[in-house]
């Protein structure tokens, strides 16, 4: 048995719905991924892309070319963060990992790239229906998810923002599909968002006022 073989292989079964190995890893991968991005490790890169690998295995078995189309745009994102992060580092004086607030022009270049492009994508997803079953759902949380991951590699404490967004319509469109492991998953990136987004916010109420155009940088921040 090969390994693409094995990672889609049905670990178990939820709710009479089988948990192929793929989805199952790829979204703890993402979980873990997350709960590094929460303690700003530059781990969480590298999670990231190894759970857009291993989901690239868990829509390609489904044969949905879409999705495995969105997990190689999360990986390139997921590297261009990683380099961010790596030159960050190298920057700062004591090695930590840069955060701050986003300006009022960055956070509306978010909203309406976000917008735009939940616009265009759930276009597309309708005009081509082999790409998604529920495109504008889908379009929004694979937007929005890009949207986090790009406020997360320029260091903005809005990156947990955008990801409470996408859960606040990832959790129950999941369970409204039937689908209750990643509806579990979801819910758990919930609460993670939630624990990151304070544990970032009050970091940043205890640090100095920067100077105008510079970041923030904070203490303690881990490689």
């Amino acid at each position: 048995m090969s390994l693409f073989d094995w990672l889609n292989g049905a670990a178990f079964e939820v709710l009479g719905q089988p948990v192929i190995w793929s989805d199952m890893t790829g979204n703890l991968l993402g979980l873990l991924a997350l709960a590094l991005g929460w303690r700003r490790s530059l781990w969480t890169w590298p999670a990231q892309v190894l759970s857009g690998l291993v989901l690239v295995a868990a829509y390609a078995s489904a044969e949905l070319g879409g999705g495995v189309g969105k997990q190689l745009l999360v990986i390139t994102v997921a590297l261009w963060g990683w380099r961010q992060w790596q030159n960050g580092r190298r920057q700062a004086q004591d090695g930590s990992i840069a955060i701050r607030f986003a300006t009022w022009r960055e956070r509306l270049w978010l909203v309406a790239g976000t917008a735009a492009g939940t616009a265009a994508v759930g276009a597309l997803f309708t005009a081509v229906p082999q790409l998604s079953w529920n495109p504008w759902p889908d379009a929004y949380i694979f937007i929005g998810t890009l949207a986090a991951m790009v406020a997360q590699a320029k260091g903005l404490v809005e990156f947990w923002f955008a990801w409470l967004l996408v859960d606040l319509v990832g959790v129950p469109l999941a369970f409204a599909s039937g689908l209750a492991f990643s509806g579990l998953v979801y819910l758990v990136y919930l609460v993670l968002v939630l624990w990151g987004m304070r544990a970032w916010w009050l970091r940043s109420r205890d640090t100095a006022a920067p100077l105008p155009g510079q970041p923030r940088h904070m203490e303690g921040a881990t490689s």
